[in-house]
């Protein structure tokens, strides 16, 4: 090892940048003996922001101002030791006194372009905390210009990320997952402090996309991965990350996540970041009566409401003026929940986030309501659902449109609620339809080829197919190829068109004298449905909501014990305990709506339209609805926008029926994956009823030969295997010859059929994001523009769906749309199944 001050300097300074702090430390002890004044002064700059990020703040501070207070330093290691006490005081949260020490820095060293980067870099952070974004976004362009003519990959990937950042903060989701995706690798390689710095951002990107269980088991991570290195800072800003990515959905443990993270902040010194932490707690307290992601009330928890003004006061001192406001608006939504008298509304402009814009209008919204002026609180809410859609619109991921529902769920439950007691079915059928396209308004484009995602997805499929049970996800290289497929379905998949929604009016315009439409809206309190018929309609309120919900799960139970018990002396006691249940929910959610259904009607076919929280049901085996034609809708809009382009349709712009004017003549694709016990059986009776018929089984059923019949055929049908993720419904899948086709291989589909069939054990599942909105394999299908998806929610027996199925294509077949051959396939087998259709069933 060399012995020379300047070498051993150089040493400390790459264990500095890789943030082995502790090692740096004593590295620069070594390089101190011998140094001259100048160099000993800069080892004391470097020592100082170590100790700082030890948690040490106290000392850092006071080393270089001591270094400062002497006369022999050069001007540049002057500049270089301001810019460290500019530094450390950005990080205790004195932020005009750090943004006064690294303006002086920056104008003392302007012939050091590597010095003058990394001091831009820490000033983009001061004005990234102010909401100053075009001042962040200079300074982190001007470092990244410097990098690239001087630096190396791994501080031009830092300033890109931050770049990312400063795009997040601005509400660009899709440049700032682009931006921090890109920089990641390099950031991550050069150490796990590093890629850990990297994740907490990137976790505040997942967690404004709604994605908050990815972004917790990041943060979490980070938190573990400081607390190991020793830099008690960061481990708490990734503390206070969790806390308000928590505040949504788990408010009690925000608060206790957001106070240790105050605690810590408080041990440092670092003033403004505490009461940042405090003020994320108060929010987290004031938050009872508030819906969670699973539509249940958040009960109150124990708060002083006079704690909030001296916090938002600091947080305004402190020029976290989006902090205060966040505050000062909870606090409103807390008492008028409560009761309690309004204070003053603070008024976010247009560059505040769009968190805070939306608490804004839930303020409105909320004392419009306990004001009794109803018609004010739906235009209120009206008004924020709006904003926020007209951001989602330039989406088209679906990954990001189910998630992004998260901004909008307390405004759309004040909107529901409001639409509820005004007892008008128009004003009801309004906003059931705003709760559907709060996820599914936007039509996507086809992403363009991707070499890189299908190699990710073969990786994908190997990692799945090597991993024992269904713990492959947990995988360190499943969770980072994940997150890239991610990151990469989000910057690639745009926006062509948003489909509009239609009014009561046009919706009851569609419907024939036999066809009556279900519209069910869920207001966090209970159930309601709007039922249309060209006749009229009628809202009915679901009484038994309450033990209707109780018993979906015990159904789920059911069902697949009745796959899986078939013979025996069990077999008839499962069979009647599941008729029985179904029996009950029947007569809780479908028999009172169809019976008070205008014009006295017994309607044959059923439009149903449904919120997250009836996800999974067998709608077709309800008793109720035996013998009628059921589809589940993605919206009423769309379901009436593609029957008045020609009956059974797909995305907005395609029309046509199923199969072409000719029965028989559509182009056919069965795929059978492997140990399908009855797979070949099924997909000799399925091509049978076709003229044009093709089946891919054994090794020729691979995802790439699927995936490319599918994209010329008329229907495709794939009997496999099914699993349905719940982390992650994009990655739930059907098992083919050489692993599972994934939600995200169909968007490598330039063209879908317009008619699935998955017979599959649970394709039809949904996982349930924030209350109103659903997601999994059938929506994935949809969104990619098929018309039709026949799917069911459970495990079917093989019997069951070989008979069954094969049916169904007799049906397809003579021109029948898919839920009319369905519901006649059951009648002439005598099997009734989970099968369900969604989408534009006829």
């Amino acid at each position: 090892m060399t012995s020379d001050p300047a070498g051993l300097y150089t040493a400390a300074l790459t264990l500095t940048n890789e943030r082995r702090y502790r090692e740096a430390e004593a590295a620069l002890d070594a390089a101190a003996s011998g140094a001259d004044d100048n160099l000993r002064a800069r080892i004391a700059g470097t020592r100082a922001f170590v100790l700082d990020q030890l948690g040490r703040p106290d000392e850092g501070e006071a080393l270089c101002r001591r270094v400062l207070a002497g006369d022999a330093l050069t001007a540049h290691t002057r500049g270089v030791i301001e810019g460290q006490l500019g530094s450390i005081l950005m990080h205790r949260g004195r932020l005009d006194e750090g943004l006064e020490w690294l303006g002086r820095a920056i104008d003392t060293i302007p012939d050091d372009p590597l010095a003058v980067a990394n001091l831009r870099m820490n000033r983009s952070l001061v004005a990234m905390q102010r909401g100053q974004l075009a001042a962040a976004t200079a300074d982190l362009e001007a470092a990244v210009a410097a990098y690239e003519r001087h630096g190396d990959p791994v501080e031009v990937a830092e300033a890109r990320h931050n770049l990312g950042y400063t795009a997040l903060l601005g509400g660009d989701l899709v440049r700032a997952m682009r931006e921090m995706g890109a920089a990641r690798p390099v950031i991550a390689a050069a150490s796990a402090a590093n890629a850990a710095i990297g994740d907490v951002d990137m976790a505040e990107a997942l967690r404004e996309a709604g994605l908050v269980t990815e972004a917790e088991r990041l943060l979490r991570e980070a938190a573990r991965a400081f607390h190991a290195n020793g830099m008690p800072q960061a481990r708490a800003e990734a503390e206070l990350h969790l806390a308000r990515s928590l505040l949504r959905h788990d408010p009690a443990e925000a608060a206790r996540v957001a106070g240790r993270a105050a605690r810590h902040f408080t041990a440092l010194g670092a003033r403004s970041w505490a009461h940042r932490a405090r003020g994320v707690q108060l929010r987290a307290q004031l938050s009872g009566g508030t819906i969670d992601r699973a539509g249940r009330a958040v009960a109150d928890l124990r708060v002083d409401e006079r704690d909030v003004a001296p916090v938002a006061a600091s947080l305004t001192r402190a020029g976290l003026r989006s902090d205060a406001i966040a505050l000062r608006l909870t606090r409103e939504l807390w008492r008028a929940r409560h009761g309690r008298s309004a204070g003053r509304v603070p008024t976010p402009d247009e560059t505040a986030p769009l968190e805070v814009r939306m608490l804004a209008h839930e303020v409105r919204a909320e004392r419009a309501t306990r004001a009794g002026r109803d018609a004010q609180a739906r235009r209120y809410a009206a008004s924020g659902i709006d904003e926020l859609a007209t951001w989602r619109a330039s989406f088209g991921s679906l990954d990001l449109q189910t998630s992004l529902a998260m901004h909008g769920s307390t405004l759309m439950l004040t909107g529901l609620r409001a639409a509820v007691r005004s007892r008008r079915p128009d004003v009801v059928f309004e906003w059931s339809e705003r709760a559907r396209h709060l996820s599914a308004q936007v039509v996507p484009l086809r992403p363009p080829p991707d070499p890189e995602q299908a190699a990710d997805l073969s990786e994908l499929r190997l990692l799945r197919a090597d991993a024992a049970g269904d713990d492959w996800t947990s995988d360190p290289r499943a969770i980072a190829l994940g997150e890239r497929l991610r990151r990469r379905q989000w910057t690639t998949t745009g926006a062509a068109d948003l489909e509009r929604p239609v009014d009561l009016p046009a919706a009851a315009g569609a419907l024939d004298a036999e066809t009556a439409l279900l519209s069910y809206v869920f207001t966090g309190d209970g159930v309601s449905c709007v039922v249309v018929t060209a006749a009229g309609a009628a809202l009915v309120d679901l009484a038994g909501w309450a033990e209707a919900r109780t018993s979906l799960p015990a159904l789920r139970s059911d069902l697949d014990m009745s796959a899986a018990v078939r013979s025996g002396p069990m077999a008839g006691v499962v069979r009647a305990s599941l008729q029985k249940r179904l029996e009950r929910l029947s007569a809780l959610i479908v028999d009172r709506p169809l019976a008070v259904a205008p014009g006295a009607v017994s309607p044959r076919r059923v439009v149903i339209t449904a919120p997250g929280v009836l996800a999974g049901l067998p709608w077709a085996m309800l008793p109720g609805l035996e013998g009628r034609a059921v589809t589940l809708a993605t919206s009423m809009s769309h379901w009436a926008r593609g029957r008045g382009e020609g009956g059974f349709a797909g995305v907005e712009g395609s029309a046509g029926p199923v199969v072409p004017s000719a029965p028989g003549a559509a182009t056919t694709v069965v795929a059978v994956g492997p140990r399908v016990a009855r797979g070949l059986e099924e997909a000799t009776l399925a091509v049978a009823a076709w003229d044009a018929g093709i089946v891919l089984s054994g090794a020729e059923a691979t995802v790439d030969a699927v995936a490319g019949a599918a994209t010329t055929a008329d229907v495709l049908h794939i009997s496999a295997h099914g699993r349905h993720a719940l982390d992650n419904p994009l990655f739930s899948g059907l098992q083919l010859a050489d692993g599972a086709l994934f939600g995200y291989d169909i968007d490598r589909m330039p063209a879908v059929p317009r008619a699935v069939v998955l017979s599959a054990c649970e394709s039809g599942r949904s996982a349930v994001r924030w209350g109103e909105e659903a997601v999994g394999m059938t929506r994935a299908w949809l969104h990619a523009g098929a018309g039709a998806v026949v799917a069911a929610p459970v495990v079917v027996a093989d019997d069951d769906a070989c008979e069954l199925l094969g049916a169904l294509h007799t049906g397809l077949a003579a021109g029948e749309p898919p839920a009319v051959a369905l519901a006649a396939a059951s009648a002439r087998t005598g099997i009734r199944s989970p099968f369900l259709v969604h989408g534009n069933g006829f």
